[in-house]
């Protein structure tokens, strides 16, 4: 593994921890040339290899850039923390992975996505799906706003946080 800062191959791993749902490992390394810490993960390739059903039929290789990048789009300018995102992300592909071999349609991510983040985050859920369930008015979004609100006056309060702060 090249040292981003000075690219010498000689460096030791410091700490290793599983993530995505144990679908990866999350190693920190420091060079041992010039001493920098870094981030890599190593991931299975065969878990990769999900086909995406995009609306138009297309079928796209799954992406987790893409996860995250819908989730930080909804969650914009909210307090939602990086590792925040990341632990949502590792949620929802925990639920692709487990349930699904060979293809998932973007439906089926978005309403994975849609479970996690309404916990987090009520409103990066509502921004998440206005354009998940692709919003033409502005009644769907009133209608959006009730269901939330009712869900969340059912939820008993000693319910347990999605993520820890």
């Amino acid at each position: 593994m090249l040292c981003p800062g000075c690219k010498h191959t000689d460096n030791r791993v410091i700490d290793s921890r599983l993530t995505e749902s144990g679908l990866a490992i999350r190693r920190r390394r420091i060079c041992l040339k010039c001493s920098r810490r870094f981030t890599t993960k190593e991931r299975v390739e065969d878990e990769l290899k999900l086909a995406v059903v995009k609306a138009s039929g297309q079928r796209v290789p799954y992406n987790r850039d893409s996860v995250v990048g819908g989730i930080q789009r909804a969650c914009a300018k909210l307090e939602i923390t990086p590792d925040q995102v990341q632990a949502l992300a590792d949620k929802v592909e925990g639920d692709i992975f487990n349930g699904h071999e060979r293809e998932i349609s973007t439906e089926e991510i978005g309403r994975y996505v849609g479970k996690y983040l309404r916990r987090l985050s009520p409103v990066g859920y509502v921004r998440f799906m206005s354009v998940h369930r692709k919003f033409a008015t502005v009644d769907q979004f009133v209608e959006e706003i009730r269901e939330v609100r009712t869900r969340a006056a059912h939820e008993s309060p000693d319910q347990q946080p999605l993520f820890e702060e």
